[in-house]
């Protein structure tokens, strides 16, 4: 019997051996998919997917091709969309290396839960792609263009976002976990990038790395608000900045205050951590939002004495009012004109009163509506640069 139990423990140990190439693949066989764009056609969905061309993308001389080809295809669902691509694509298309995926302004009205339903199902996915919204244009339009320094366009807007939205507060970078997130968590509404081009020639035409200005552009715009999965709206970039700042999303950024004799003096912003409070005021909650940032000169083009720890203060006190101001008018927008919580001050609320959140669960965004928001920012400027006056008080000098 000790013999016959060794002899099925050696067989069972073989058999999990022999299991590891069962799906494999060759690369040969598939077709690398870098980015997604969905688009309404009539009453069907098209999808337009962007498939690596590996030569080209490998190739040092380029020879005047795109590194990628665009595979569309239309369907009632998107599922038999998604489906209906092998019959315009060669190869089976995989989907593990997905950057972006882009969405109509059609699209994001209806709902994303449909289309995060049918992508998440995909065990080949990952789920650290962005999504973003196309505002004005198609999202096709996006997939199509070309960029000098980045071979592939889903590459290109993927980087884009990392970029922008490490030094440049206006701009979040949201991936479809975090979209997710926002969606099936109490007390707060999603929000994506959006983005769109700029120029008049047709996308296609700005497939030459060769030009030294191409003819179409990928702009990061404005930020694109919803009311459960469905797009309610846009915010501009100096509201999306107050949002940024409000929940913790700036890293880094640059601004500027308006000195005494009319002209400007920007400030680069180093650091920023944010913090938000609920306490209850004769049994109403009022949310406070506390800043603090490092920040430094980065240029002075004014008539002050910026050695002067007076004119410091002064500086610090002006950029405290200028950031308390652009979240204001963040959350002003958002109350009065959509009358949705991006900003998860109910998530707050449901964290640190849950009895109190069960009696304005049902119509927060009511409540949220004449919610009582207070703002406080610390600003530390911690560098004024190699020199305390500008060259030209120097010079006048």
């Amino acid at each position: 019997m000790k013999r016959i139990g060794q002899m099925i423990v050696v067989c069972v140990l073989s058999l999990s051996l022999m299991t590891g190439c069962w799906n494999r693949r060759e690369l040969d066989e598939l077709g690398i998919l870098s980015g997604v764009a969905i688009d309404r056609a009539g009453k069907d969905y098209q999808v337009a997917a962007q498939v690596i061309i590996p030569d080209q993308v490998n190739s040092r001389t380029g020879g005047g091709k795109a590194p990628v080809t665009l595979y569309k295809a239309k369907g009632a669902t998107l599922f038999e969309a998604f489906r209906n691509l092998t019959t315009t694509s060669p190869r089976k298309i995989y989907t593990a290396h997905i950057q972006t995926l882009v969405l109509s302004e059609e699209v994001a009205h209806e709902g994303v839960a449909k289309v995060l339903d049918l992508l998440v199902r995909n065990q080949e996915t990952r789920m650290n792609y962005v999504v973003m919204v196309a505002k004005q244009v198609p999202a096709e339009q996006i997939m199509n263009v070309l960029t000098p320094l980045e071979k592939v366009p889903a590459d290109s807007l993927f980087n884009s976002l990392e970029t922008s939205s490490n030094i440049w507060s206006p701009v979040s970078k949201i991936t479809v976990d975090m979209l997710m997130d926002q969606l099936t968590t109490e007390g707060i509404h999603p929000v994506l990038p959006g983005v769109t081009t700029t120029g008049n020639a047709p996308a296609s035409q700005a497939a030459t790395k060769e030009e030294i200005d191409v003819p179409v552009k990928l702009v990061l715009s404005e930020l694109a608000v919803f009311k459960g999965d469905k797009l309610a709206g846009w915010l501009s970039p100096s509201e999306a900045r107050g949002y940024n700042y409000i929940t913790d999303k700036v890293k880094s950024s640059v601004g500027h205050l308006k000195c005494p004799d009319g002209k400007l003096l920007a400030i680069e912003i180093i650091r920023t951590k944010t913090k938000l409070k609920c306490m209850l005021v004769n049994g109403e909650p009022v949310i406070e939002v506390l800043v603090e940032t490092d920040s430094n000169i980065g240029e002075e083009t004014c008539n002050l004495d910026i050695s002067s720890p007076v004119t410091i203060k002064e500086l610090e006190q002006n950029a405290e009012i200028r950031a308390n101001t652009l979240m204001k008018k963040s959350v002003d927008t958002m109350q009065q004109k959509y009358k949705i919580d991006i900003f998860g001050f109910g998530n707050l609320i449901y964290k640190t009163h849950p009895k109190l959140w069960k009696t304005l669960e049902k119509d927060w965004d009511e409540h949220f509506s004449k919610l009582q928001v207070i703002y406080k920012t610390k600003m530390h400027i911690r560098n004024t640069g190699m020199t305390s006056n500008s060259l030209t008080r120097i010079m006048k000098e």
